[in-house]
Order: structure tokens, then sequence, then C-alpha cells
């Protein structure tokens, strides 16, 4: 289980510290939206570009808003000090996506830095690494929802919930969710490949794989669930119809 490092906002300026990472593993950072979002949103003017704020500007509920804005100022300044460039001058992008060639795959930016980012209402978690990368942290769900969606994952998925104990099942649902999630997102295909495509697991520890990635677990505050998932070396972005069931 990977610890991330809790983002601060620079007191002054637009300088923190650059990302470190080993080859083949990431850099976790997480993000506080509610103990840090004014200063984030104090730094956002100059530091978001034009669509950022457009963006932010429609979030509806204050506390979305502020987390968005407060991960997207971290993000900024982490790849402005891995890039060596100001952080309103990162210019980020959308890769091809690989099932459909659509301009909706991973987010990418000039400079060969592979990051993700994942936020929820007070959180948010962002990783750095030398190959493509995908994160996600969630809220663990109601019982109700566990109880809905449960049957959209690998059956074998949906059998170890079924076993589990009314109680751990939330927590479970979690745990594998946020795999898989952080798995379609480092691949950069999203949700719309299925739950059901990959058996990751439900337990304490993720099954090895997907082929050819490495799905870890995140240290996050109570109540919420994070993985991270990192593709190795050399391993080819997935293509329709080659995911293993």
């Amino acid at each position: 289980m990977y610890q991330p490092h809790v983002f601060t906002f620079p007191g002054d300026g637009h300088r923190v510290p650059a990302p470190l990472f080993a080859p083949g593993a990431p850099a976790l950072w997480l993000v506080d939206a509610e103990r840090d979002g004014g200063h984030a949103e104090r730094l956002a003017p100059g530091i978001l570009d034009a669509g950022e704020r457009d963006r932010a500007a429609r979030l509806v509920v204050p506390a979305d808003r502020a987390c968005y804005v407060a991960a997207h100022v971290a993000l900024r300044l982490l790849l402005g000090a891995l890039l060596g460039t100001p952080p309103d001058a990162v210019r980020l992008r959308r890769e091809p996506c690989p099932s459909c060639g659509g301009p909706h795959g991973r987010p990418a930016t000039d400079g060969g830095v592979h990051f993700s980012l994942s936020h929820t209402r007070r959180l948010a978690l962002l990783a750095f690494a030398d190959a493509p990368v995908g994160v996600d942290v969630e809220p663990v769900p109601k019982p109700g929802i566990v109880s809905e969606i449960a049957g959209q994952l690998h059956p074998a998925e949906s059998r170890e919930l079924a076993a589990l104990p009314e109680e751990e099942r939330p927590a479970a649902f979690g745990r594998v969710w946020t795999r898989k999630e952080a798995h379609l997102k480092g691949e950069g295909i999203g949700l719309a490949a299925g739950l059901a495509a990959e058996h990751i697991g439900t337990g304490i520890l993720p099954r090895p794989g997907p082929p050819g990635w490495t799905v870890t677990d995140v240290q996050i505050p109570a109540g919420h669930a994070a993985a991270v998932a990192v593709r190795a070396a050399g391993q080819p972005p997935a293509r329709r119809g080659d995911r293993r069931k």
C-alpha cells in the first residue's frame, strides 16, 4: 500500500518541490480541499487556464468547485516543478482513446511526464510516474449503492462481495471500484470498457495484474478508498478485444 505525500500549497510564489519517483513506481500527492481550498482559490487566477476556470465556475456545489480548483492548481504546480516551467504555462492535452481514437484518452503534457488526477468532494489524489499511470479516490459507498452496482463487476468479484457479511461489503466494493478505475484511467479508456472486463479482486490485497500493470491500494483518510495503477515498462497500451477475462 502506498502512502501519499500531503500536498502543501506554497505560501509565497509558485514554487513547490518536484515530485521524485523511482522507475516503475509512482509519486503520490494527497490534496485536502476542505483544509486548503481557500489558499488554492487565491492562487487559481494566476495558474489555471481559461478552460479550467470555466469548468470550475460551472460546478454548482461549492465543495465540488473548491476540490476541482485545489486539485488542478496542485497539478499545475507539481507539473511545472517537474518540467521546469511556470505552472500557468504547462500545456495539458488528451491522448487519443485506445478504443475509438477519439480525443478523450489519458491526460498528457509535453516533456514525457505521465500523470493522473482524481478528486472527490473533499480530497484529490495526484500521481506522477515514468510510465502510464492511473489513480482513483472515492468515498466508501452506501450499502444500497453496493447492491445496485455489484452485479456489474466481474462475476468472481460479485461472488466475493456476496460471500462477505453485509457490513463489510461497502469497504470491499470501494477497494475493487478504485482499483478498476485506476487501471482503466491508466489505459485511457475509462469505465466505458466495462467493470466486468478484469478480475482485480475485492480483498485486502488486489490480485496480480491486469497483464502489464501493477495495481496497488493507497492509504487514504477513513471513509474513502483509493488505488493507483502503473503500466510496466515496454508494455503497449490496451486495444479493443485484448482484455483478460
